[in-house]
Formats: structure tokens, C-alpha cells, sequence
């Protein structure tokens, strides 16, 4: 039986133990810029089997919430150099997770001050973060402006240029952040995306751009060294679809030919309940329509794993089980998995903005 701490491959990328460390959102990074205290953040947390960084923008546009990490500019790229080189040497491997936040941002945060973009003028009922008075203040989203069709393939191309940039950063690979709301997910789902051009109305219009990033990033970097991340029924940000699961089947199945490195699934509600209320779906079906459709890459589940959990994923088919709050108190979460405990909690205080404290100043068992 394939355990949680047996090696694994991942496309390109050989994995050490099947424990992943998923995106987590920390907003410690002014400016945009990676800092030598997220070197040691990601340092920390090297045991795992893969590290995926928080989510990083690909453009100014792309930004979304305060103090959050970009990867368009040559000192993001030398910031983000301190943390692989960090994770490299504990002999850990790492990809950052690229990411356009459309509709979910605030003027503050956009270039000159401009709306958000997104598929359709739809304001999302959510929130992101500013920096007020020195402090993380959630605030709510800006009215979004629609991108006009001559607009999508620049957006295609900061995907490709980030993705480079991400090489030239040191990362072994690149994650594609297609869920929780953001740009991709928005134009794949009916309730943010009431298009009238190619990228609007049927699935396979609705999963235009979402492909178009996919082949450009894999003809940039590889395929080996690219993975995506997907939620078919979250509602996070305010996101719906009216019937998901052909709409993601159709594009997992259009991603099987592409050779990635992985699929990384949320199921249920992203850091919520595993089943969502009038959203049931079937993520069985999902992983078979990818693997008949060619998909040879390692699936990654995600969602309120714990060890008894994970262990039954693996051996229903999973490859990599993504864990994200239990990293944030845990650096060495790998072996206290291994043993069963204990668990440091998390101080929830500290989730969003701040220092060390809450961020790298959590004991392992070597130091507890």
C-alpha cells in the first residue's frame, strides 16, 4: 500500500515524501518583493515533499491584497532567488504558484489606480486586504471593469513571461492558479463570466483562456515543470457555476494531452466543509476523465486532510495530498504526521501581515 511518506514523481519533479505544502497567503512581502524572512518561512518547511509557494502575481495587474509577492520585476526575481536557494539547500523542492486575481482587487492596488478586470463587469461579493494605518484591514472588492478581447492575449503572455521569470528565480516548476475565484476560474464560471465573444457562453468558450495560459506556460518552461491548480464548486470569492462537473471535465480532459506535472484539486469549499451545500460533485469521474484522456501526472487532492485521510486518498487513487493551515504552525509537519503529533495550533492573529512572530517562530519537535 503506497503511504504518505513514500517517494513520488511529479512530471519533472522527483518528490522526496507525498506531503505537499499547499499555497498559503501570508501578506508578508512590502512592495511586492520577497523578503530574506520568507527565505527562512519556506526554509523551515523543506521536509515536505513539495513546497508550493503563496500565490504570486504574474503582473501589477494581477495584484489583489497588500503585501502580497509578485514575480514581474527583477528584484521580486532576486527576492524570490534567497528562498529557493534556501529550500534547495535543506534539500527541498519548490514551485511558486502563479497567479492573476481579476475581479478581486481594490483600486489601491491596480495600476494608476484603475478597476479590476475581469471577464464580465460582475463585482464580487468578497473582500481583499489594504495596508491602513500600518495595519491588515480587510475592505471590500472594487467594481471590476470587462477585459476587451484584444486584452486576452497580453494577459496570455504575463503568464508566459512570469512563468520564465519563475525559472530564472530558481523555482523547479510552476503551479497555475485556475480556482478560488481568481481570473481563470472566474472566466470558466457562469457566475462571473456573461461573455458574448470566444471566451463566453459554452464550456468550451468559457475554458478558451484558461488553455491558451496553460499551452503557453508548458511551451515556455515545459510540461514537466507545470502543474495547475483547480476548484470545481467553491464559493470562495464569490464564485458559481451552474453545472461543474461537465465543465471540468471537459478541461481536465483537454489538459490530459498536455503531459503536466500535476493536477492539485480542492475539494468542497476551499478551507471549508468537504461538501458543498446544492454542489455535489464527483471528483472520482473527474480524476478518470484526465487519466483517459491521457493525463499521466501526479493528482493532488486538497481540503481538510488529516493522516487517517490522506492515507485513504492515496489508496483510492490521489498521488499528493496538499496540506495548508497545519504547515502554517508546523514547519516540520512531515514527521509530526509520521508520529501522530502533536500538532502546534495556528495563532490566527498572525495569518495575515506582521513579522516573525506567527510566521517562523514556531518550535519543532527538535526544539519544543
Amino acid at each position: 500500500m503506497t503511504t504518505l511518506f513514500e517517494p513520488a514523481v511529479a512530471g519533472d519533479l522527483k518528490l522526496k515524501n507525498r506531503v505537499v505544502m499547499a499555497p498559503l497567503t501570508r501578506n508578508r512581502a512590502p512592495n511586492a518583493v520577497p523578503t530574506p524572512l520568507m527565505a527562512t518561512y519556506y526554509r523551515q518547511r523543506a521536509s515536505a515533499g513539495l513546497l508550493i509557494t503563496e500565490a504570486t502575481a504574474i503582473s501589477h495587474q494581477g495584484q489583489g491584497y497588500a503585501d502580497v509577492p509578485g514575480l514581474y520585476s527583477p528584484e521580486q526575481i532576486a527576492g524570490w532567488k534567497q528562498v529557493t536557494n534556501a529550500v534547495h539547500a535543506a534539500g527541498g523542492t519548490i514551485v511558486t504558484q502563479l497567479w492573476h486575481v481579476g475581479r478581486v482587487s481594490h483600486t489601491e492596488l491596480q495600476p494608476g489606480k484603475g478597476a479590476p478586470v475581469a471577464p464580465s463587469a460582475i463585482r464580487a461579493n468578497t473582500k481583499t486586504v489594504l495596508i491602513i494605518d500600518g495595519k491588515p484591514t480587510f475592505v471590500d472588492v472594487s467594481e471590476p471593469r470587462a477585459l476587451a478581447t484584444s486584452e486576452l492575449p497580453g494577459i496570455v503572455e504575463d503568464y508566459r513571461r512570469a512563468a520564465l521569470a519563475a525559472i530564472e528565480a530558481g523555482f523547479d516548476g510552476v503551479e497555475i492558479h485556475a480556482a478560488n475565484g481568481y481570473l481563470l476560474d472566474q472566466f470558466l464560471k457562469t457566475g462571473a463570466n456573461q461573455r458574448t465573444d470566444d471566451y463566453g457562453g459554452s464550456i468550451a468558450n468559457r475554458a478558451r483562456l484558461l488553455l491558451e495560459v496553460v499551452r503557453a506556460v508548458v511551451g515556455a518552461i515545459g510540461a514537466g515543470r507545470t502543474g495547475i491548480r483547480l476548484s470545481p464548486v467553491t464559493p470562495a470569492n464569490d464564485v458559481v457555476d451552474a453545472d461543474p462537473q461537465p465543465l471540468f471535465e471537459h478541461v481536465v480532459r483537454e489538459l490530459g494531452a498536455l503531459g503536466l506535472a500535476y493536477i492539485h484539486v480542492i475539494e468542497g469549499a476551499t478551507g471549508g466543509p468537504r461538501e458543498v451545500d446544492g454542489r455535489p460533485f464527483d471528483y472520482a469521474a473527474l480524476r478518470r476523465a484526465w487519466r483517459a484522456a491521457g493525463g499521466q501526472g501526479a493528482w493532488m487532492v486538497n481540503n481538510g486532510y488529516d493522516l487517517p485521510l490522506a492515507e485513504q486518498s492515496l489508496r483510492e487513487g490521489a498521488d499528493l495530498v496538499a496540506f495548508g493551515k497545519p504547515f502554517i504552525a508546523n514547519p516540520d509537519l512531515v514527521e509530526r504526521l509520521r508520529r501522530g503529533g502533536p500538532f502546534n495550533p495556528p495563532d490566527k492573529n498572525t495569518f495575515y501581515g506582521g513579522g516573525e512572530k506567527g510566521y517562523t517562530d514556531y518550535p519543532t519537535l527538535a526544539t519544543a
